[in-house]
């Protein structure tokens, strides 16, 4: 983008830049520095290139409403009140790399993590590579991200895991703590599950709605821990939702969770930390990976493999057993 200066004369915001030799300036309609901004690019884009029609305001609710139904579509309304004050009043071919990069020491300054400030620009950039493919924009510009952090390796032991099943929390809380250590169910699978998808027959636990789902779910056994647990919360039922309060489905458990956690004595464990432990107990006892596969959702053994393999007393075995030197004579 060529380069240019936004200022003041007589009280308006203008923009001025140079062309051939010679400085322009145009007087510009923005009340505010952010509207002059982009209104600034655009006629600096317009010198070479015909207008964008579409705002990112106006391509994230349209990813969002092409997503309906899709644990995306919910996560990026909570997304979208950081990404879309900082680039919202943007059209796509207006953001410069910069922009990112000011954005990304913004929120940092702010005390964000990176890997927080990485899912705020991955989904900005997933909806302007959608609005590529689905033809509304030309072509979705750069959106520079801060590497992502590795996985949080933390799970809990047996010890912590027993302080947390019996630690002080709300009824509601402590249900779907136990519902997700025993089926190793994401917190939105969890929440959504329904009493018609608890097969108290058969022992087993549908997590899947019937609806996509970008990250898999399962169809998993009910053990006995979860059976009772489940038939002590029915009887009480007021809705279709296996976890509720009040009489209504349960939207969040961010802070009766956390106050389980801290009544247990724990610290930095988080709901997904639960899916995680599951599968590392089930890897801990030789499940098979092919099975933890199944359990986890997970559509490729592969990636249960390069997580949980390494838990399993069985890994790596026969090639440490190859390495065995019977003859090795030891010096002295």
């Amino acid at each position: 983008m060529q380069d240019y200066r936004i200022g003041k004369l007589n009280g308006r915001f203008v923009v001025t830049w140079h062309e051939s030799g010679h400085r322009r300036r145009f007087r510009l309609n923005a009340a505010t520095a952010r509207e002059a901004e982009a209104e600034a690019r655009q006629i600096i884009l317009d010198v070479a290139a015909p207008r964008e029609t579409a705002k990112v305001s106006e391509i994230w609710e349209a990813y969002r409403a092409d997503r309906q139904g899709r644990s995306i579509a919910e996560s990026m309304l909570h997304t979208g009140k950081s990404v879309l004050p900082a680039f919202g009043h943007f059209r796509p071919e207006q953001i410069t790399t910069q922009d990112c990069r000011d954005t990304i020491a913004a929120w940092r300054a702010g005390g964000k993590h990176d890997g927080t400030i990485w899912t705020r620009l991955n989904h900005l950039r997933i909806a302007l590579n959608w609005a590529q493919k689905m033809r509304i924009i030309d072509r979705a510009p750069h959106i520079e991200r801060p590497p992502q952090p590795a996985p949080k390796d933390r799970y809990l032991s047996r010890a912590e895991l027993d302080r947390l099943v019996n630690a002080e929390a709300e009824p509601h809380v402590k249900l779907a703590i136990i519902l997700m250590l025993t089926t190793a169910a994401r917190i939105t699978a969890a929440l959504q599950l329904t009493w018609d998808r608890v097969d108290f027959a058969r022992g087993q636990i549908n997590l899947r709605t019937g609806e996509g789902h970008r990250k898999g779910r399962a169809v998993v056994p009910m053990n006995n821990t979860l059976r009772a647990a489940l038939e002590d919360a029915q009887m009480g039922a007021l809705t279709d939702y296996v976890i509720e309060w009040g009489g209504r489905p349960v939207k969040s458990i961010k802070r009766g969770f956390a106050r389980a956690v801290e009544n247990a004595g724990l610290s930095d464990v988080t709901p997904h930390v639960l899916r995680h432990t599951a599968a590392v107990r089930m890897a801990e006892d030789g499940t098979p990976m092919s099975e933890i596969a199944q359990y986890l959702g997970h559509t490729n053994t592969a990636i249960t493999e390069k997580i949980y393999a390494r838990y399993s007393p069985e890994h790596l075995r026969s090639a440490a057993d190859s390495l065995e030197f019977s003859q090795l004579k030891i010096v002295r």
